[in-house]
């Protein structure tokens, strides 16, 4: 099988945190207009960073299986052979990937290619966000209006949720390595049609700046 995959270095080293199996073609990219035109599943964990272009380029491609790292929108607008993961930085460590399709027939395609990564997926509702990606970004969310409270510094913050909670890393220390853009983004989105998700002005104002 041949698989490309469009990444950049950090989530290239997430991707293959559990190590390949078997002996799929990998063929790796970090520049999207330089994707080639044959290939049996194509992976861009770039995806988010330009939708629009980046979707326009990949639906030229005839491929059973394209995967894409899109944890804010959904496949609403995305053709059939579309699938998105949660590959949002640090979620890709996990040996379990959320994923979400509008297409239960290439479901198991997927499957077959993401094994060779030795990555479960765990298929959800198609919703922006995922459950991962929810839960954390609430969490960031709280602790930023802990933090506007003066119920703590940002360092205690995060040393009382590793503690208390066993999470890999605090609130503040996730929101730097997902990126705050990513993180209100999510949350301004899900804030259209349930106001608790509505980003505290902190978070806001380091996302716009």
């Amino acid at each position: 099988m041949k698989i490309v995959v469009v990444t950049n270095d950090g989530l290239k080293e997430e991707l293959l945190e559990q190590g390949l199996k078997g002996s799929p073609e990998i063929e790796w990219l970090n520049d999207i207009n330089a994707i080639p035109g044959h290939a049996d599943a194509y992976i861009d964990l770039l995806f988010d960073r330009d939708r629009n272009k980046r979707k326009e380029i990949l639906d030229k491609l005839n491929a059973e299986v394209i995967i894409i790292n899109d944890v804010i929108e959904t496949t609403e607008t995305l053709s059939r052979n579309f699938v998105r993961i949660n590959g949002w930085p640090t979620f890709l460590k996990r040996k379990t990937a959320e994923a979400s399709c509008n297409n239960e027939q290439i479901k198991s395609k997927t499957e077959e290619v993401l094994d060779y990564f030795n990555k479960k997926i765990e298929w959800t509702q198609d919703i922006p966000g995922f459950v991962t990606a929810r839960v954390v970004s609430t969490i960031v969310n709280e602790a930023y209006f802990s933090l506007e409270d003066e119920v703590s510094s940002r360092g205690e913050i995060d040393e009382a949720m590793k503690l208390g909670t066993g999470y890999p890393y605090g609130p503040f220390e996730w929101s730097k390595l997902i990126d705050i853009k990513n993180i209100y983004s999510l949350l301004d989105n899900l804030s259209k049609k349930n106001k608790r998700y509505a980003a505290s002005g902190l978070l806001q104002k380091e996302a716009t700046i």
